[in-house]
């Protein structure tokens, strides 16, 4: 091999080795409604309040709703997306065998809204940098690959679930989550006894509806997402988790990091 040759077999050997060091590099990404996006150097020990010092949130932003994807939960999230899953098929088939379409039909467009949802490792926790600078929050340590979003402020509620199609509907100020439902129809196969209200900040919650069981007082904030339970009462469907794992997975899924 000429000295030419050897010398481009070194430089094309040392632009690899480079190029997957670079690729490889430990790091924490922060993005959405922050001054200085992207990705930071990750290093054992460093912490949520190390990487939002660096990233400057925007002090208007809607930072409720920030949410911290953690990659030790990943693998965790996999499962619960794929129990839930699971449970939507076993519905629509055991409603096939009861000649129940319309359920059918029902767990049949949740299964497609869930399967195109991202797993995320999403955990909860306060992304406030004023709460975690006095210490009113908890200063978690990252793992290499977590991401922090500050997602960009909005005035609106999802409403999804057993319903005719699902809503986006305008944020009232002290409307009862209850309330939003009546913008947007519920199915005959609906629960009509309770909900599931899930936080921006990833937190979840069963909220009594009906005459004989209502709670008072409960509210949705912007960017809140309700699910309408599926009626769950069948024996021959045992599914009796799947409307709690439900939320709790889509209590995973972080609001948009830019305005629609």
């Amino acid at each position: 091999m000429s000295h030419l040759k050897k010398l481009s077999a070194c430089l094309l050997l040392s632009c690899s080795i480079l190029c997957l060091s670079i690729e490889s590099q430990a790091a924490v990404t922060v993005s959405g409604d922050v001054g200085k996006p992207g990705n930071l150097a990750y290093t054992p020990g460093m912490r949520m309040q190390d990487a939002i010092k660096q990233a400057l949130p925007n002090p208007e932003g809607y930072w409720l709703a920030g949410a911290w994807l953690h990659t030790p939960l990943l693998e965790q999230q996999i499962r619960l997306k794929a129990g839930v899953l699971f449970d939507l098929k076993m519905l629509q088939r055991g409603a096939l065998l009861n000649n129940n379409d319309a359920l059918a039909a029902l767990a049949a467009r949740l299964f497609d809204q869930v399967n195109q949802l991202p797993v995320t490792g999403r955990k909860v926790a306060v992304l406030d940098p004023i709460a975690l600078e006095v210490g009113f929050a908890h200063n978690y340590l990252l793992s290499d690959g977590d991401q922090l979003i500050y997602p960009a402020p909005t005035n609106s509620i999802k409403v999804m679930g057993a319903v005719k199609q699902p809503c986006t509907l305008p944020f009232r100020a002290l409307q009862e989550a209850r309330d939003y439902l009546d913008s947007c129809p519920r199915l005959a196969e609906a629960d009509a006894d309770f909900l599931w209200l899930i936080h921006p900040d990833g937190r979840y919650q069963q909220v009594a509806i009906a005459a004989w069981n209502r709670q008072d007082g409960v509210y949705a904030v912007a960017g809140s997402t309700i699910l309408v339970p599926v009626r769950n009462d069948n024996a021959d469907l045992p599914t009796p988790d799947l409307n709690e794992q439900l939320a709790q997975f889509l209590a995973t899924q972080p609001l948009a990091e830019v305005a629609p």
